[in-house]
């Protein structure tokens, strides 16, 4: 039988595949719904049933995944990696949550993530978070 030749036109759908995301991508299609999801199920008292259970814990882990992919991806700064560990940390830490159903610590863990969005945005999106008036960053 003779060895199989495989063509760049048949590779193309993996390579495709194996390409990470790009920021963009990362941003609007895992990291903003996973944050909102987080966030809005909090504010409006938490989980009530275990579909929604199982959603949260769904959230928490693909912005714990998505965080460490803006490590791999993002710029090599202190700064950079100081906003992804902190994204990373409380979303682990409500996936905790989510599993021991704590509604009580999601709260305050929710204040951690938009901490760390806010902090890597001030300073990656300055568009998104212009310094307040009178003062320059």
């Amino acid at each position: 039988m003779p060895p199989r030749v495989l063509t760049l036109a048949a590779l193309m759908p993996l390579l495709l595949f194996a390409q990470s995301p790009t920021m963009k991508q990362l941003m609007l299609d895992l990291i903003h719904p996973a944050s909102n999801d987080i966030l809005l199920t909090t504010s409006r008292g938490g989980p009530a049933t275990d579909k929604d259970w199982s959603a949260l814990r769904h959230s928490a882990l693909t912005l714990q995944e998505s965080a460490q992919t803006l490590l791999q991806s993002g710029p090599k700064a202190a700064a950079w990696s100081a906003a992804a560990n902190q994204l990373s940390a409380a979303a682990a830490d409500v996936y905790r949550a989510a599993q021991l159903r704590d509604t009580k610590s999601l709260s305050v863990l929710t204040g951690r993530i938009d901490a760390a969005c806010t902090n890597c945005h001030r300073q990656y999106r300055p568009n998104v978070f212009p310094p307040p008036q009178g003062r320059v960053e």
